[in-house]
């Protein structure tokens, strides 16, 4: 899928926040074609408080870009503006935490120019009073990040069919959620539903993620020992869901779950697996979730910083600290490089 302009994906966003969706009448791969755009932050008008992606030149400076008051003549790498398509890290939300608005406020203040999403795990929105939920949205959108639900769809599908779905993709809409995300790691989902669902999703003006894994029973915390009971599934099978969703379904990127992969398998990752995905899908297309230090280390020191990360927030410092090359582990540590002349930074 071509890249689009930045100013096409704000518009395309706008207009599908705003009810201007694509008609229903066109061949689904058309469709999601016609509307595709890179996760950008909300701007829907029926939102309160602030939530458009700020404009490059009002997002927060760090200290690291400023040569005059701050370290810009210190070797990095510099830090692109959003929305990014490439270097996006996705952070995870109230879960293992009880992240509330005060708290969020705390990570983004500090770290919000390095955050590009922010993910509820599962169905831990669902939890929130709306009240606080809201904010913690209008939150995310006002420093120029997307929200994310989690995997809960699982639950959906399991327990109420076609209309439960279409009303768990009304209520995400109206709360202002961006992103959907589409696991199956815990149900058997014949892969042309999966394509169908994504496609109900992007119809419901919202962008669809789907999450894909060689591993079944991930993502619930499931212990080590009952995840090798099961077994893994065929990479290749990953693979070809992978490819299908982006070349032919239009979606713009896939999460791939870590648990069979670099969670859960001893001393042996399924590096593997990675490679297979990123020799058939470009990079910009595809997020790891990545969510040990020694994880996205890997990533970074393999793929360079361009490569779409999921990570627990607070490691979301250690992850931009990598990015920049400013830090790192013993393997990283100054290793980290890129060549960005300014006029390929916009």
């Amino acid at each position: 899928m071509a890249a689009p302009l930045r100013s096409f994906a704000t518009t395309a966003l706008r207009q599908a926040h705003a009810g201007k969706l694509v008609n229903k009448s066109l061949s689904a791969p058309v469709a999601a074609k016609a509307i595709a755009r890179p996760f950008t932050a909300s701007s829907s008008p029926d939102r309160q408080g602030p939530s458009a992606t700020p404009p490059a030149s009002q997002q927060a400076q760090i200290l690291l870009e400023d040569p005059k008051a701050g370290f810009g003549f210190v070797r990095h790498n510099p830090l692109p503006p959003k929305p990014r398509r490439r270097g996006v890290t996705e952070i995870r939300g109230p879960y293992y935490s009880a992240v509330g608005p005060r708290y969020l406020a705390d990570v983004l203040e500090i770290a919000g120019p390095h955050i590009d999403g922010l993910k509820f795990a599962g169905g831990s929105f669902a939890l929130l009073p709306e009240a606080p939920l809201r904010q913690l949205l209008d939150l995310a959108h006002a420093h120029g990040a997307y929200v994310s639900t989690g995997g809960w769809i699982e639950h959906i599908l399991s327990s109420g069919g076609t209309d439960a779905v279409d009303h768990y993709l009304t209520r995400c809409k109206a709360l202002g959620f961006d992103v959907v995300e589409l696991s199956a790691g815990f149900i058997s989902l014949p892969p042309d539903d999966w394509v169908r669902l994504a496609e109900r999703v992007r119809a419901a003006g919202l962008e669809p993620k789907p999450e894909l894994g060689i591993q079944f029973g991930a993502g619930g915390d499931t212990s080590a020992a009952e995840l090798r009971a099961i077994g893994t599934s065929d990479p290749g099978r990953v693979v070809d869901l992978a490819r299908r969703f982006v070349r032919d379904a239009g979606v713009e990127r896939v999460m791939i779950e870590s648990e069979g992969i670099t969670e859960n398998v001893g001393d042996s990752w399924r590096t593997d697996v990675i490679n297979d995905i990123l020799r058939e899908l470009p990079l910009e297309n595809v997020m790891f979730e990545a969510a040990d230090p020694a994880v996205f280390n890997w990533y970074i020191r393999e793929f360079g910083v361009d490569v779409n990360l999921f990570v627990d927030h607070s490691q979301i410092v250690q992850l931009a600290g990598l990015r920049a090359g400013i830090w790192g582990k013993s393997d990283t540590f100054g290793k980290i490089t890129t060549f960005r002349p300014p006029d390929t930074l916009s």
